[in-house]
C-alpha cells in the first residue's frame, strides 16, 4: 500500500475533526501530499471507523491511483491548494484541512474578513479573508478560495466553513483550530461591544516572531 504513513495520518486527523467539534457527520476533509500523490479522506464515509486502506490516493490531476473509495467531493479545492497556492513564508504546502466549524462559519456570514482581534491570527495572515460563496465541490469554489488565501495560509468560505494549509498536517490542523478560536473570540467580543483591534505593524511583528517559535 503506497503512502501508508500519510493515509494513517489522514485517518487520525479526520477523527480529530469530529472529536474537536470542527465538523458534524461526514463534513469537512483532510489531505496530505507526498510528491505527486495526495492521500485524502473519502466522500460520505464516517470518520470513526476509517482505516488507512480506506483512504484513496490521487495524483495532482485528481485521478485515483490507489484505493477503492471515491475521494472527497472537495478534491478540486485540495488540489488547487497543492498546485496553485504558495506559503507566504516559502514553506512547502503538504497538507490541507477543511472544516465546517460553527463559529468560523458564522463569522463567514457576517464579514468580508476576520480582523486582527488577537495576535495568533498572524499564523495565518494579517487578516483572514472570506472567499465568495460557490457551490461545494466545484471548481468555482476552488477558484474563490485561491483568491482568498493569496498571501495567507487559510481563509473562511462564505456560508460554508474554513480551509487552512501547512507544510505538515499538524500545522494545517493547528491553524484550523486557531481560526475557529479567533472567530469565537470575535463573536463573543462583538456580542457585548466593539472590540479593539491590533495595528497592522503589531501583527507583522508577531508573524516574524512566530518564525522562531517552539523547539527547533
Amino acid at each position: 500500500m503506497i503512502l501508508e504513513n500519510e493515509r494513517a495520518a489522514v485517518c487520525a486527523y479526520a477523527r480529530r475533526l469530529t472529536v474537536d467539534g470542527l465538523v458534524v457527520g461526514t463534513s469537512g476533509n483532510v489531505s496530505v501530499r507526498a510528491g505527486d500523490a495526495v492521500a485524502v479522506t473519502p466522500t460520505g464515509v464516517g470518520y470513526a471507523g476509517l482505516t488507512a486502506a480506506d483512504i484513496p490516493v490521487v495524483d495532482l490531476d485528481g485521478k485515483v491511483v490507489d484505493g477503492d473509495l471515491k475521494p472527497t467531493s472537495e478534491l478540486p479545492m485540495h488540489l488547487a491548494v497543492y498546485t496553485r497556492a504558495t506559503d507566504p513564508g516559502g514553506a512547502p504546502v503538504n497538507a490541507v484541512v477543511h472544516t465546517h466549524s460553527v463559529h468560523a462559519t458564522a463569522v463567514s456570514t457576517l464579514v468580508d474578513e476576520v480582523p486582527p482581534i488577537h495576535y495568533i491570527l498572524a499564523s495565518i495572515g494579517p487578516t483572514v479573508r472570506v472567499a465568495e460563496y460557490a457551490t461545494y465541490g466545484t471548481q468555482e469554489l476552488a477558484d474563490s478560495m485561491l483568491a482568498a488565501i493569496a498571501g495567507r495560509r487559510g481563509c473562511l468560505l462564505a456560508n460554508h466553513g474554513t480551509v487552512t494549509f501547512g507544510d505538515n498536517l499538524g500545522a494545517a490542523y493547528d491553524r484550523a483550530q486557531q481560526l475557529e478560536w479567533v472567530c469565537r473570540l470575535w463573536l463573543t467580543a462583538r456580542s457585548v461591544g466593539s472590540p479593539q483591534l491590533l495595528p497592522e505593524e503589531e501583527v507583522a511583528r508577531v508573524a516574524e516572531k512566530l518564525k522562531g517559535y517552539g523547539q527547533r
